[in-house]
C-alpha cells in the first residue's frame, strides 16, 4: 500500500498532496478514511496549506471523525456512501476501519481530530456529555462538516443549529432537479456545471443560513421541480442548498472558531456513485481542514493530529 501521508516540500510550490483521515460510523460500523488528494497550482486549499508548511515537511495524517448515527429516519444510502468512499479510496491507496461508539464523544477522544463530519444523522444522537464535548471541540478550533440529513439532528441543541447553519424543515417528493452554482471558485463547487441537474431531495429549511453568516455555494432552481408543500419558515432567496462558514457560528464568544461546511445533497444511493457529487463532498472536507485552527496546520492548535517534522 502506498504512503498516504501529507506530502510537503521545502517551499509552498512543493505542496503536492493532502492526507485526510476519517472515522465514520454507520449502524454498527465506522470508517477511517485516509484520502490522498492532488492539488493544482491555483487551488485555494493548496494556498492555505502552503502557508502553514514553511517550517518543513510533515508526516502525520489529518484525522477526521465521520459520525453516522440515527435515532430517527435512517437513510438507505448510508451503506452506499461508505461503499462509494471505499471504492474511491482503493484506487488512491486509501485505508478504512469500521466501528461505532457514540460514547467516544468526549473531550479526550475528539481532541484527536482536525474535523468532525456528521453524515446523514437524524434525531437526538448525543447525550448531554456528548453535546458538551462537541461544544468544547468547536470552541477549541475544531472544524465541522455536515451532509444531507445532518440538518435533522440535535434539534434540541442551539449551538449545533448555528454550527450547521439551519435545521431541515421538509422536502418535496424525490425528483430530478437543478441546482445552480453560486461560487465556482470554492473547492467544493469548482468544476461543477453552472446548472447541475441531478436526482436528489431539495431541502427546505427552518431558517436562512445567511442569518448566521453562512455564504451560499449551491442554490435550488425552484422552477425545475414541483413542490406543493406549505412553507412555514423563510429560508431566504435564492433557495439555499449548500453553504460554508469561514468561522462556525456554533462557537461560544471569545473562543477559536474553525470552519463549517454543509451540503443538503446526498439522499439517494445513486448519488454516491456520482463523481461530481463526490468531488463536491471531498472539496468541502478539504476546505474545512485548511482552516489553520487545528494542530495539523497550526502548531499552537488545541485539537487535531499534530504534524511530525521529518
Amino acid at each position: 500500500m502506498a504512503n498516504v501521508r501529507t506530502a510537503f516540500g521545502n517551499s509552498s510550490k512543493d505542496v503536492e498532496a493532502l492526507a485526510v483521515g476519517a472515522l465514520g460510523r454507520c449502524g454498527r460500523s465506522a470508517v477511517y478514511l485516509f484520502c490522498k488528494i492532488s492539488l493544482d497550482e491555483n487551488d485555494t486549499l493548496k494556498r492555505d496549506v502552503a502557508a502553514t508548511a514553511t517550517e518543513g515537511p510533515f508526516e502525520e495524517l489529518l484525522h477526521v471523525d465521520i459520525f453516522v448515527n440515527c435515532t430517527g429516519y435512517r437513510h438507505d444510502s448510508i451503506e452506499a456512501s461508505i461503499e462509494a468512499l471505499r471504492a474511491r479510496a482503493s484506487s488512491a491507496d486509501l485505508e478504512f476501519d469500521f466501528t461505532e461508539d457514540k460514547s467516544l464523544f468526549t473531550d479526550e477522544h475528539l481532541a484527536k481530530y482536525d474535523a468532525i463530519i456528521f453524515l446523514n444523522n437524524s434525531g437526538i444522537i448525543l447525550d448531554d456529555t456528548g453535546k458538551t464535548a462537541l461544544q468544547n471541540y468547536l470552541n477549541l478550533g475544531g472544524n465541522f462538516v455536515g451532509v444531507h440529513c445532518a440538518a435533522d439532528a440535535l434539534r434540541d441543541t442551539p449551538f449545533f443549529g448555528r454550527q450547521i447553519g439551519a435545521y431541515f424543515d421538509y422536502h418535496p417528493a424525490l425528483q430530478e432537479s437543478v441546482v445552480e452554482v453560486v461560487d465556482n471558485i470554492h473547492p467544493s463547487t469548482a468544476g461543477l456545471p453552472a446548472r447541475w441537474r441531478l436526482l436528489d431531495e431539495m431541502y427546505n429549511f427552518q431558517s436562512d443560513p445567511r442569518a448566521v453568516g453562512a455564504k451560499l455555494l449551491l442554490t435550488a432552481d425552484e422552477s425545475s421541480y414541483s413542490d406543493p408543500g406549505k412553507r412555514l419558515f423563510d429560508h431566504g432567496t435564492p433557495h439555499p442548498i449548500a453553504w460554508y462558514q469561514e468561522r462556525g457560528a456554533g462557537v461560544q464568544q471569545g473562543c477559536v472558531a474553525g470552519r463549517s461546511w454543509y451540503t443538503s445533497l446526498g439522499h439517494t444511493i445513486e448519488i454516491w456513485s456520482d463523481e461530481l457529487f463526490l468531488r463536491h463532498v471531498f472539496g468541502g472536507i478539504t476546505w474545512a481542514l485548511a482552516s489553520k485552527t487545528t494542530r495539523a496546520f497550526n502548531r499552537e492548535g488545541k485539537v487535531g493530529n499534530p504534524p511530525a517534522a521529518v
